[in-house]
Order: structure tokens, then C-alpha cells, then sequence
């Protein structure tokens, strides 16, 4: 169980709104805000895309994961971390010892129409399996939902909410959490 709440850690599948949520939540709240994806591309000075296209996910996935160890340390921060920072579970478990992880869920549908509808996908997201969208969506999730669901102190749904509402219920998260400490 977490002892205080110090962050507000992000996760879920790309384009549930982690980056969005996170920037206004940091924002309401006076929190920092990192976008692990973006962080990532500037310290290795190229997209995710052409760090994947040169090195592979390996690579990627080791860079993901020592900038989650170094962000168990940091406090008064939001955090929209990588779609697969969840599969880095010994990590994942430390950090969670100090923040609020709140899982941004959307059915396969919203996350599809959300992937076509953002031009950044190409550069940001590369595809994971190389196949059809809806069934790499559908595939990872099912890899996925045990991980964000036994990783995370709360649920919501972004496709059934609107962003003001989402920053609410987390905002109201945090509150409850920090005057329980």
C-alpha cells in the first residue's frame, strides 16, 4: 500500500490521453509534468519511431525503464508514462511506493479513432506488432490489462469522459491521498 502519494503516475495504452490529463493535471494542481515518450526522445535526440526503425524495441524499452527507476526519486510531479512502462513491473512496483497510478482506459474503437485522427502517431507510435491496428490494439491489450490492472490505484475511462471531468476524479484522488498520509 502506498504510504504517501508524491506523484501521479499515468499509464494505459497510447492515445487514451495520458499526455492531455497529465499536462492539465500538473497544471491544476502546481505539479511538474513529464511526458516519458518526449523525454526519452530528447535525451536520445530522435523520435520514437527512428529510435525503434535504428535500435529496436529493446533498446527503447531499456531506455524506458532506467527513466522510470531515476523518476521513483522524484516528487510534486505528474508523470504520462510510456503505453509499456507497465511491463517493467519491478520498476513499476518501487515507483508506486510514491505515487498515485491512475490506469486511462478507452474501448478498441476510441483508441483506434484517436490513432488515425492524430497526426503525431507516425512519429510517436510506432506499430508494435506491424500487423492490422485494430488487432495489435486488441492484442495488446489483452497482454496489458492484467499489468494495468494489478499496477494502478484507479480506473478511468477517457471515452466516456471529457478532460475536465477525468482531472476532477484524479485531482479528488490525490486530495483524498494526501490528506490521508
Amino acid at each position: 500500500m502506498i504510504q504517501s502519494a508524491l506523484k501521479i503516475i499515468l499509464t494505459g495504452y497510447r492515445a487514451c490521453g495520458k499526455s492531455l490529463i497529465g499536462r492539465l493535471l500538473a497544471q491544476r494542481l502546481g505539479l511538474d509534468f513529464l511526458d516519458m515518450d518526449k523525454e526519452i526522445e530528447a535525451r536520445e535526440g530522435c523520435t520514437v519511431s527512428a529510435m525503434v526503425a535504428r535500435h529496436g524495441w529493446p533498446y527503447f524499452r531499456e531506455r524506458e525503464r532506467l527513466l522510470l527507476a531515476e523518476l521513483s526519486t522524484r516528487e510534486r510531479l505528474v508523470v504520462a508514462s510510456g503505453g509499456g512502462a507497465i511491463m517493467h513491473e519491478e520498476v513499476w512496483q518501487r515507483l508506486r511506493e510514491t505515487a498515485l497510478v491512475v490506469w486511462l482506459t478507452a474501448d478498441t474503437a476510441t483508441i483506434a479513432a484517436r490513432l488515425a485522427g492524430d497526426a503525431a502517431t507516425a512519429g510517436q507510435r510506432p506499430s508494435l506488432t506491424g500487423g492490422n491496428v485494430i488487432r495489435e490494439i486488441e492484442g495488446v491489450l489483452a497482454e496489458r490489462t492484467p499489468l494495468y490492472e494489478k499496477g494502478s490505484d484507479l480506473a478511468v475511462d477517457t471515452g466516456r469522459r471529457s478532460p475536465a471531468e477525468i482531472v476532477d476524479l484524479v485531482a479528488a484522488a490525490w486530495q483524498e491521498r494526501a490528506t490521508h498520509r
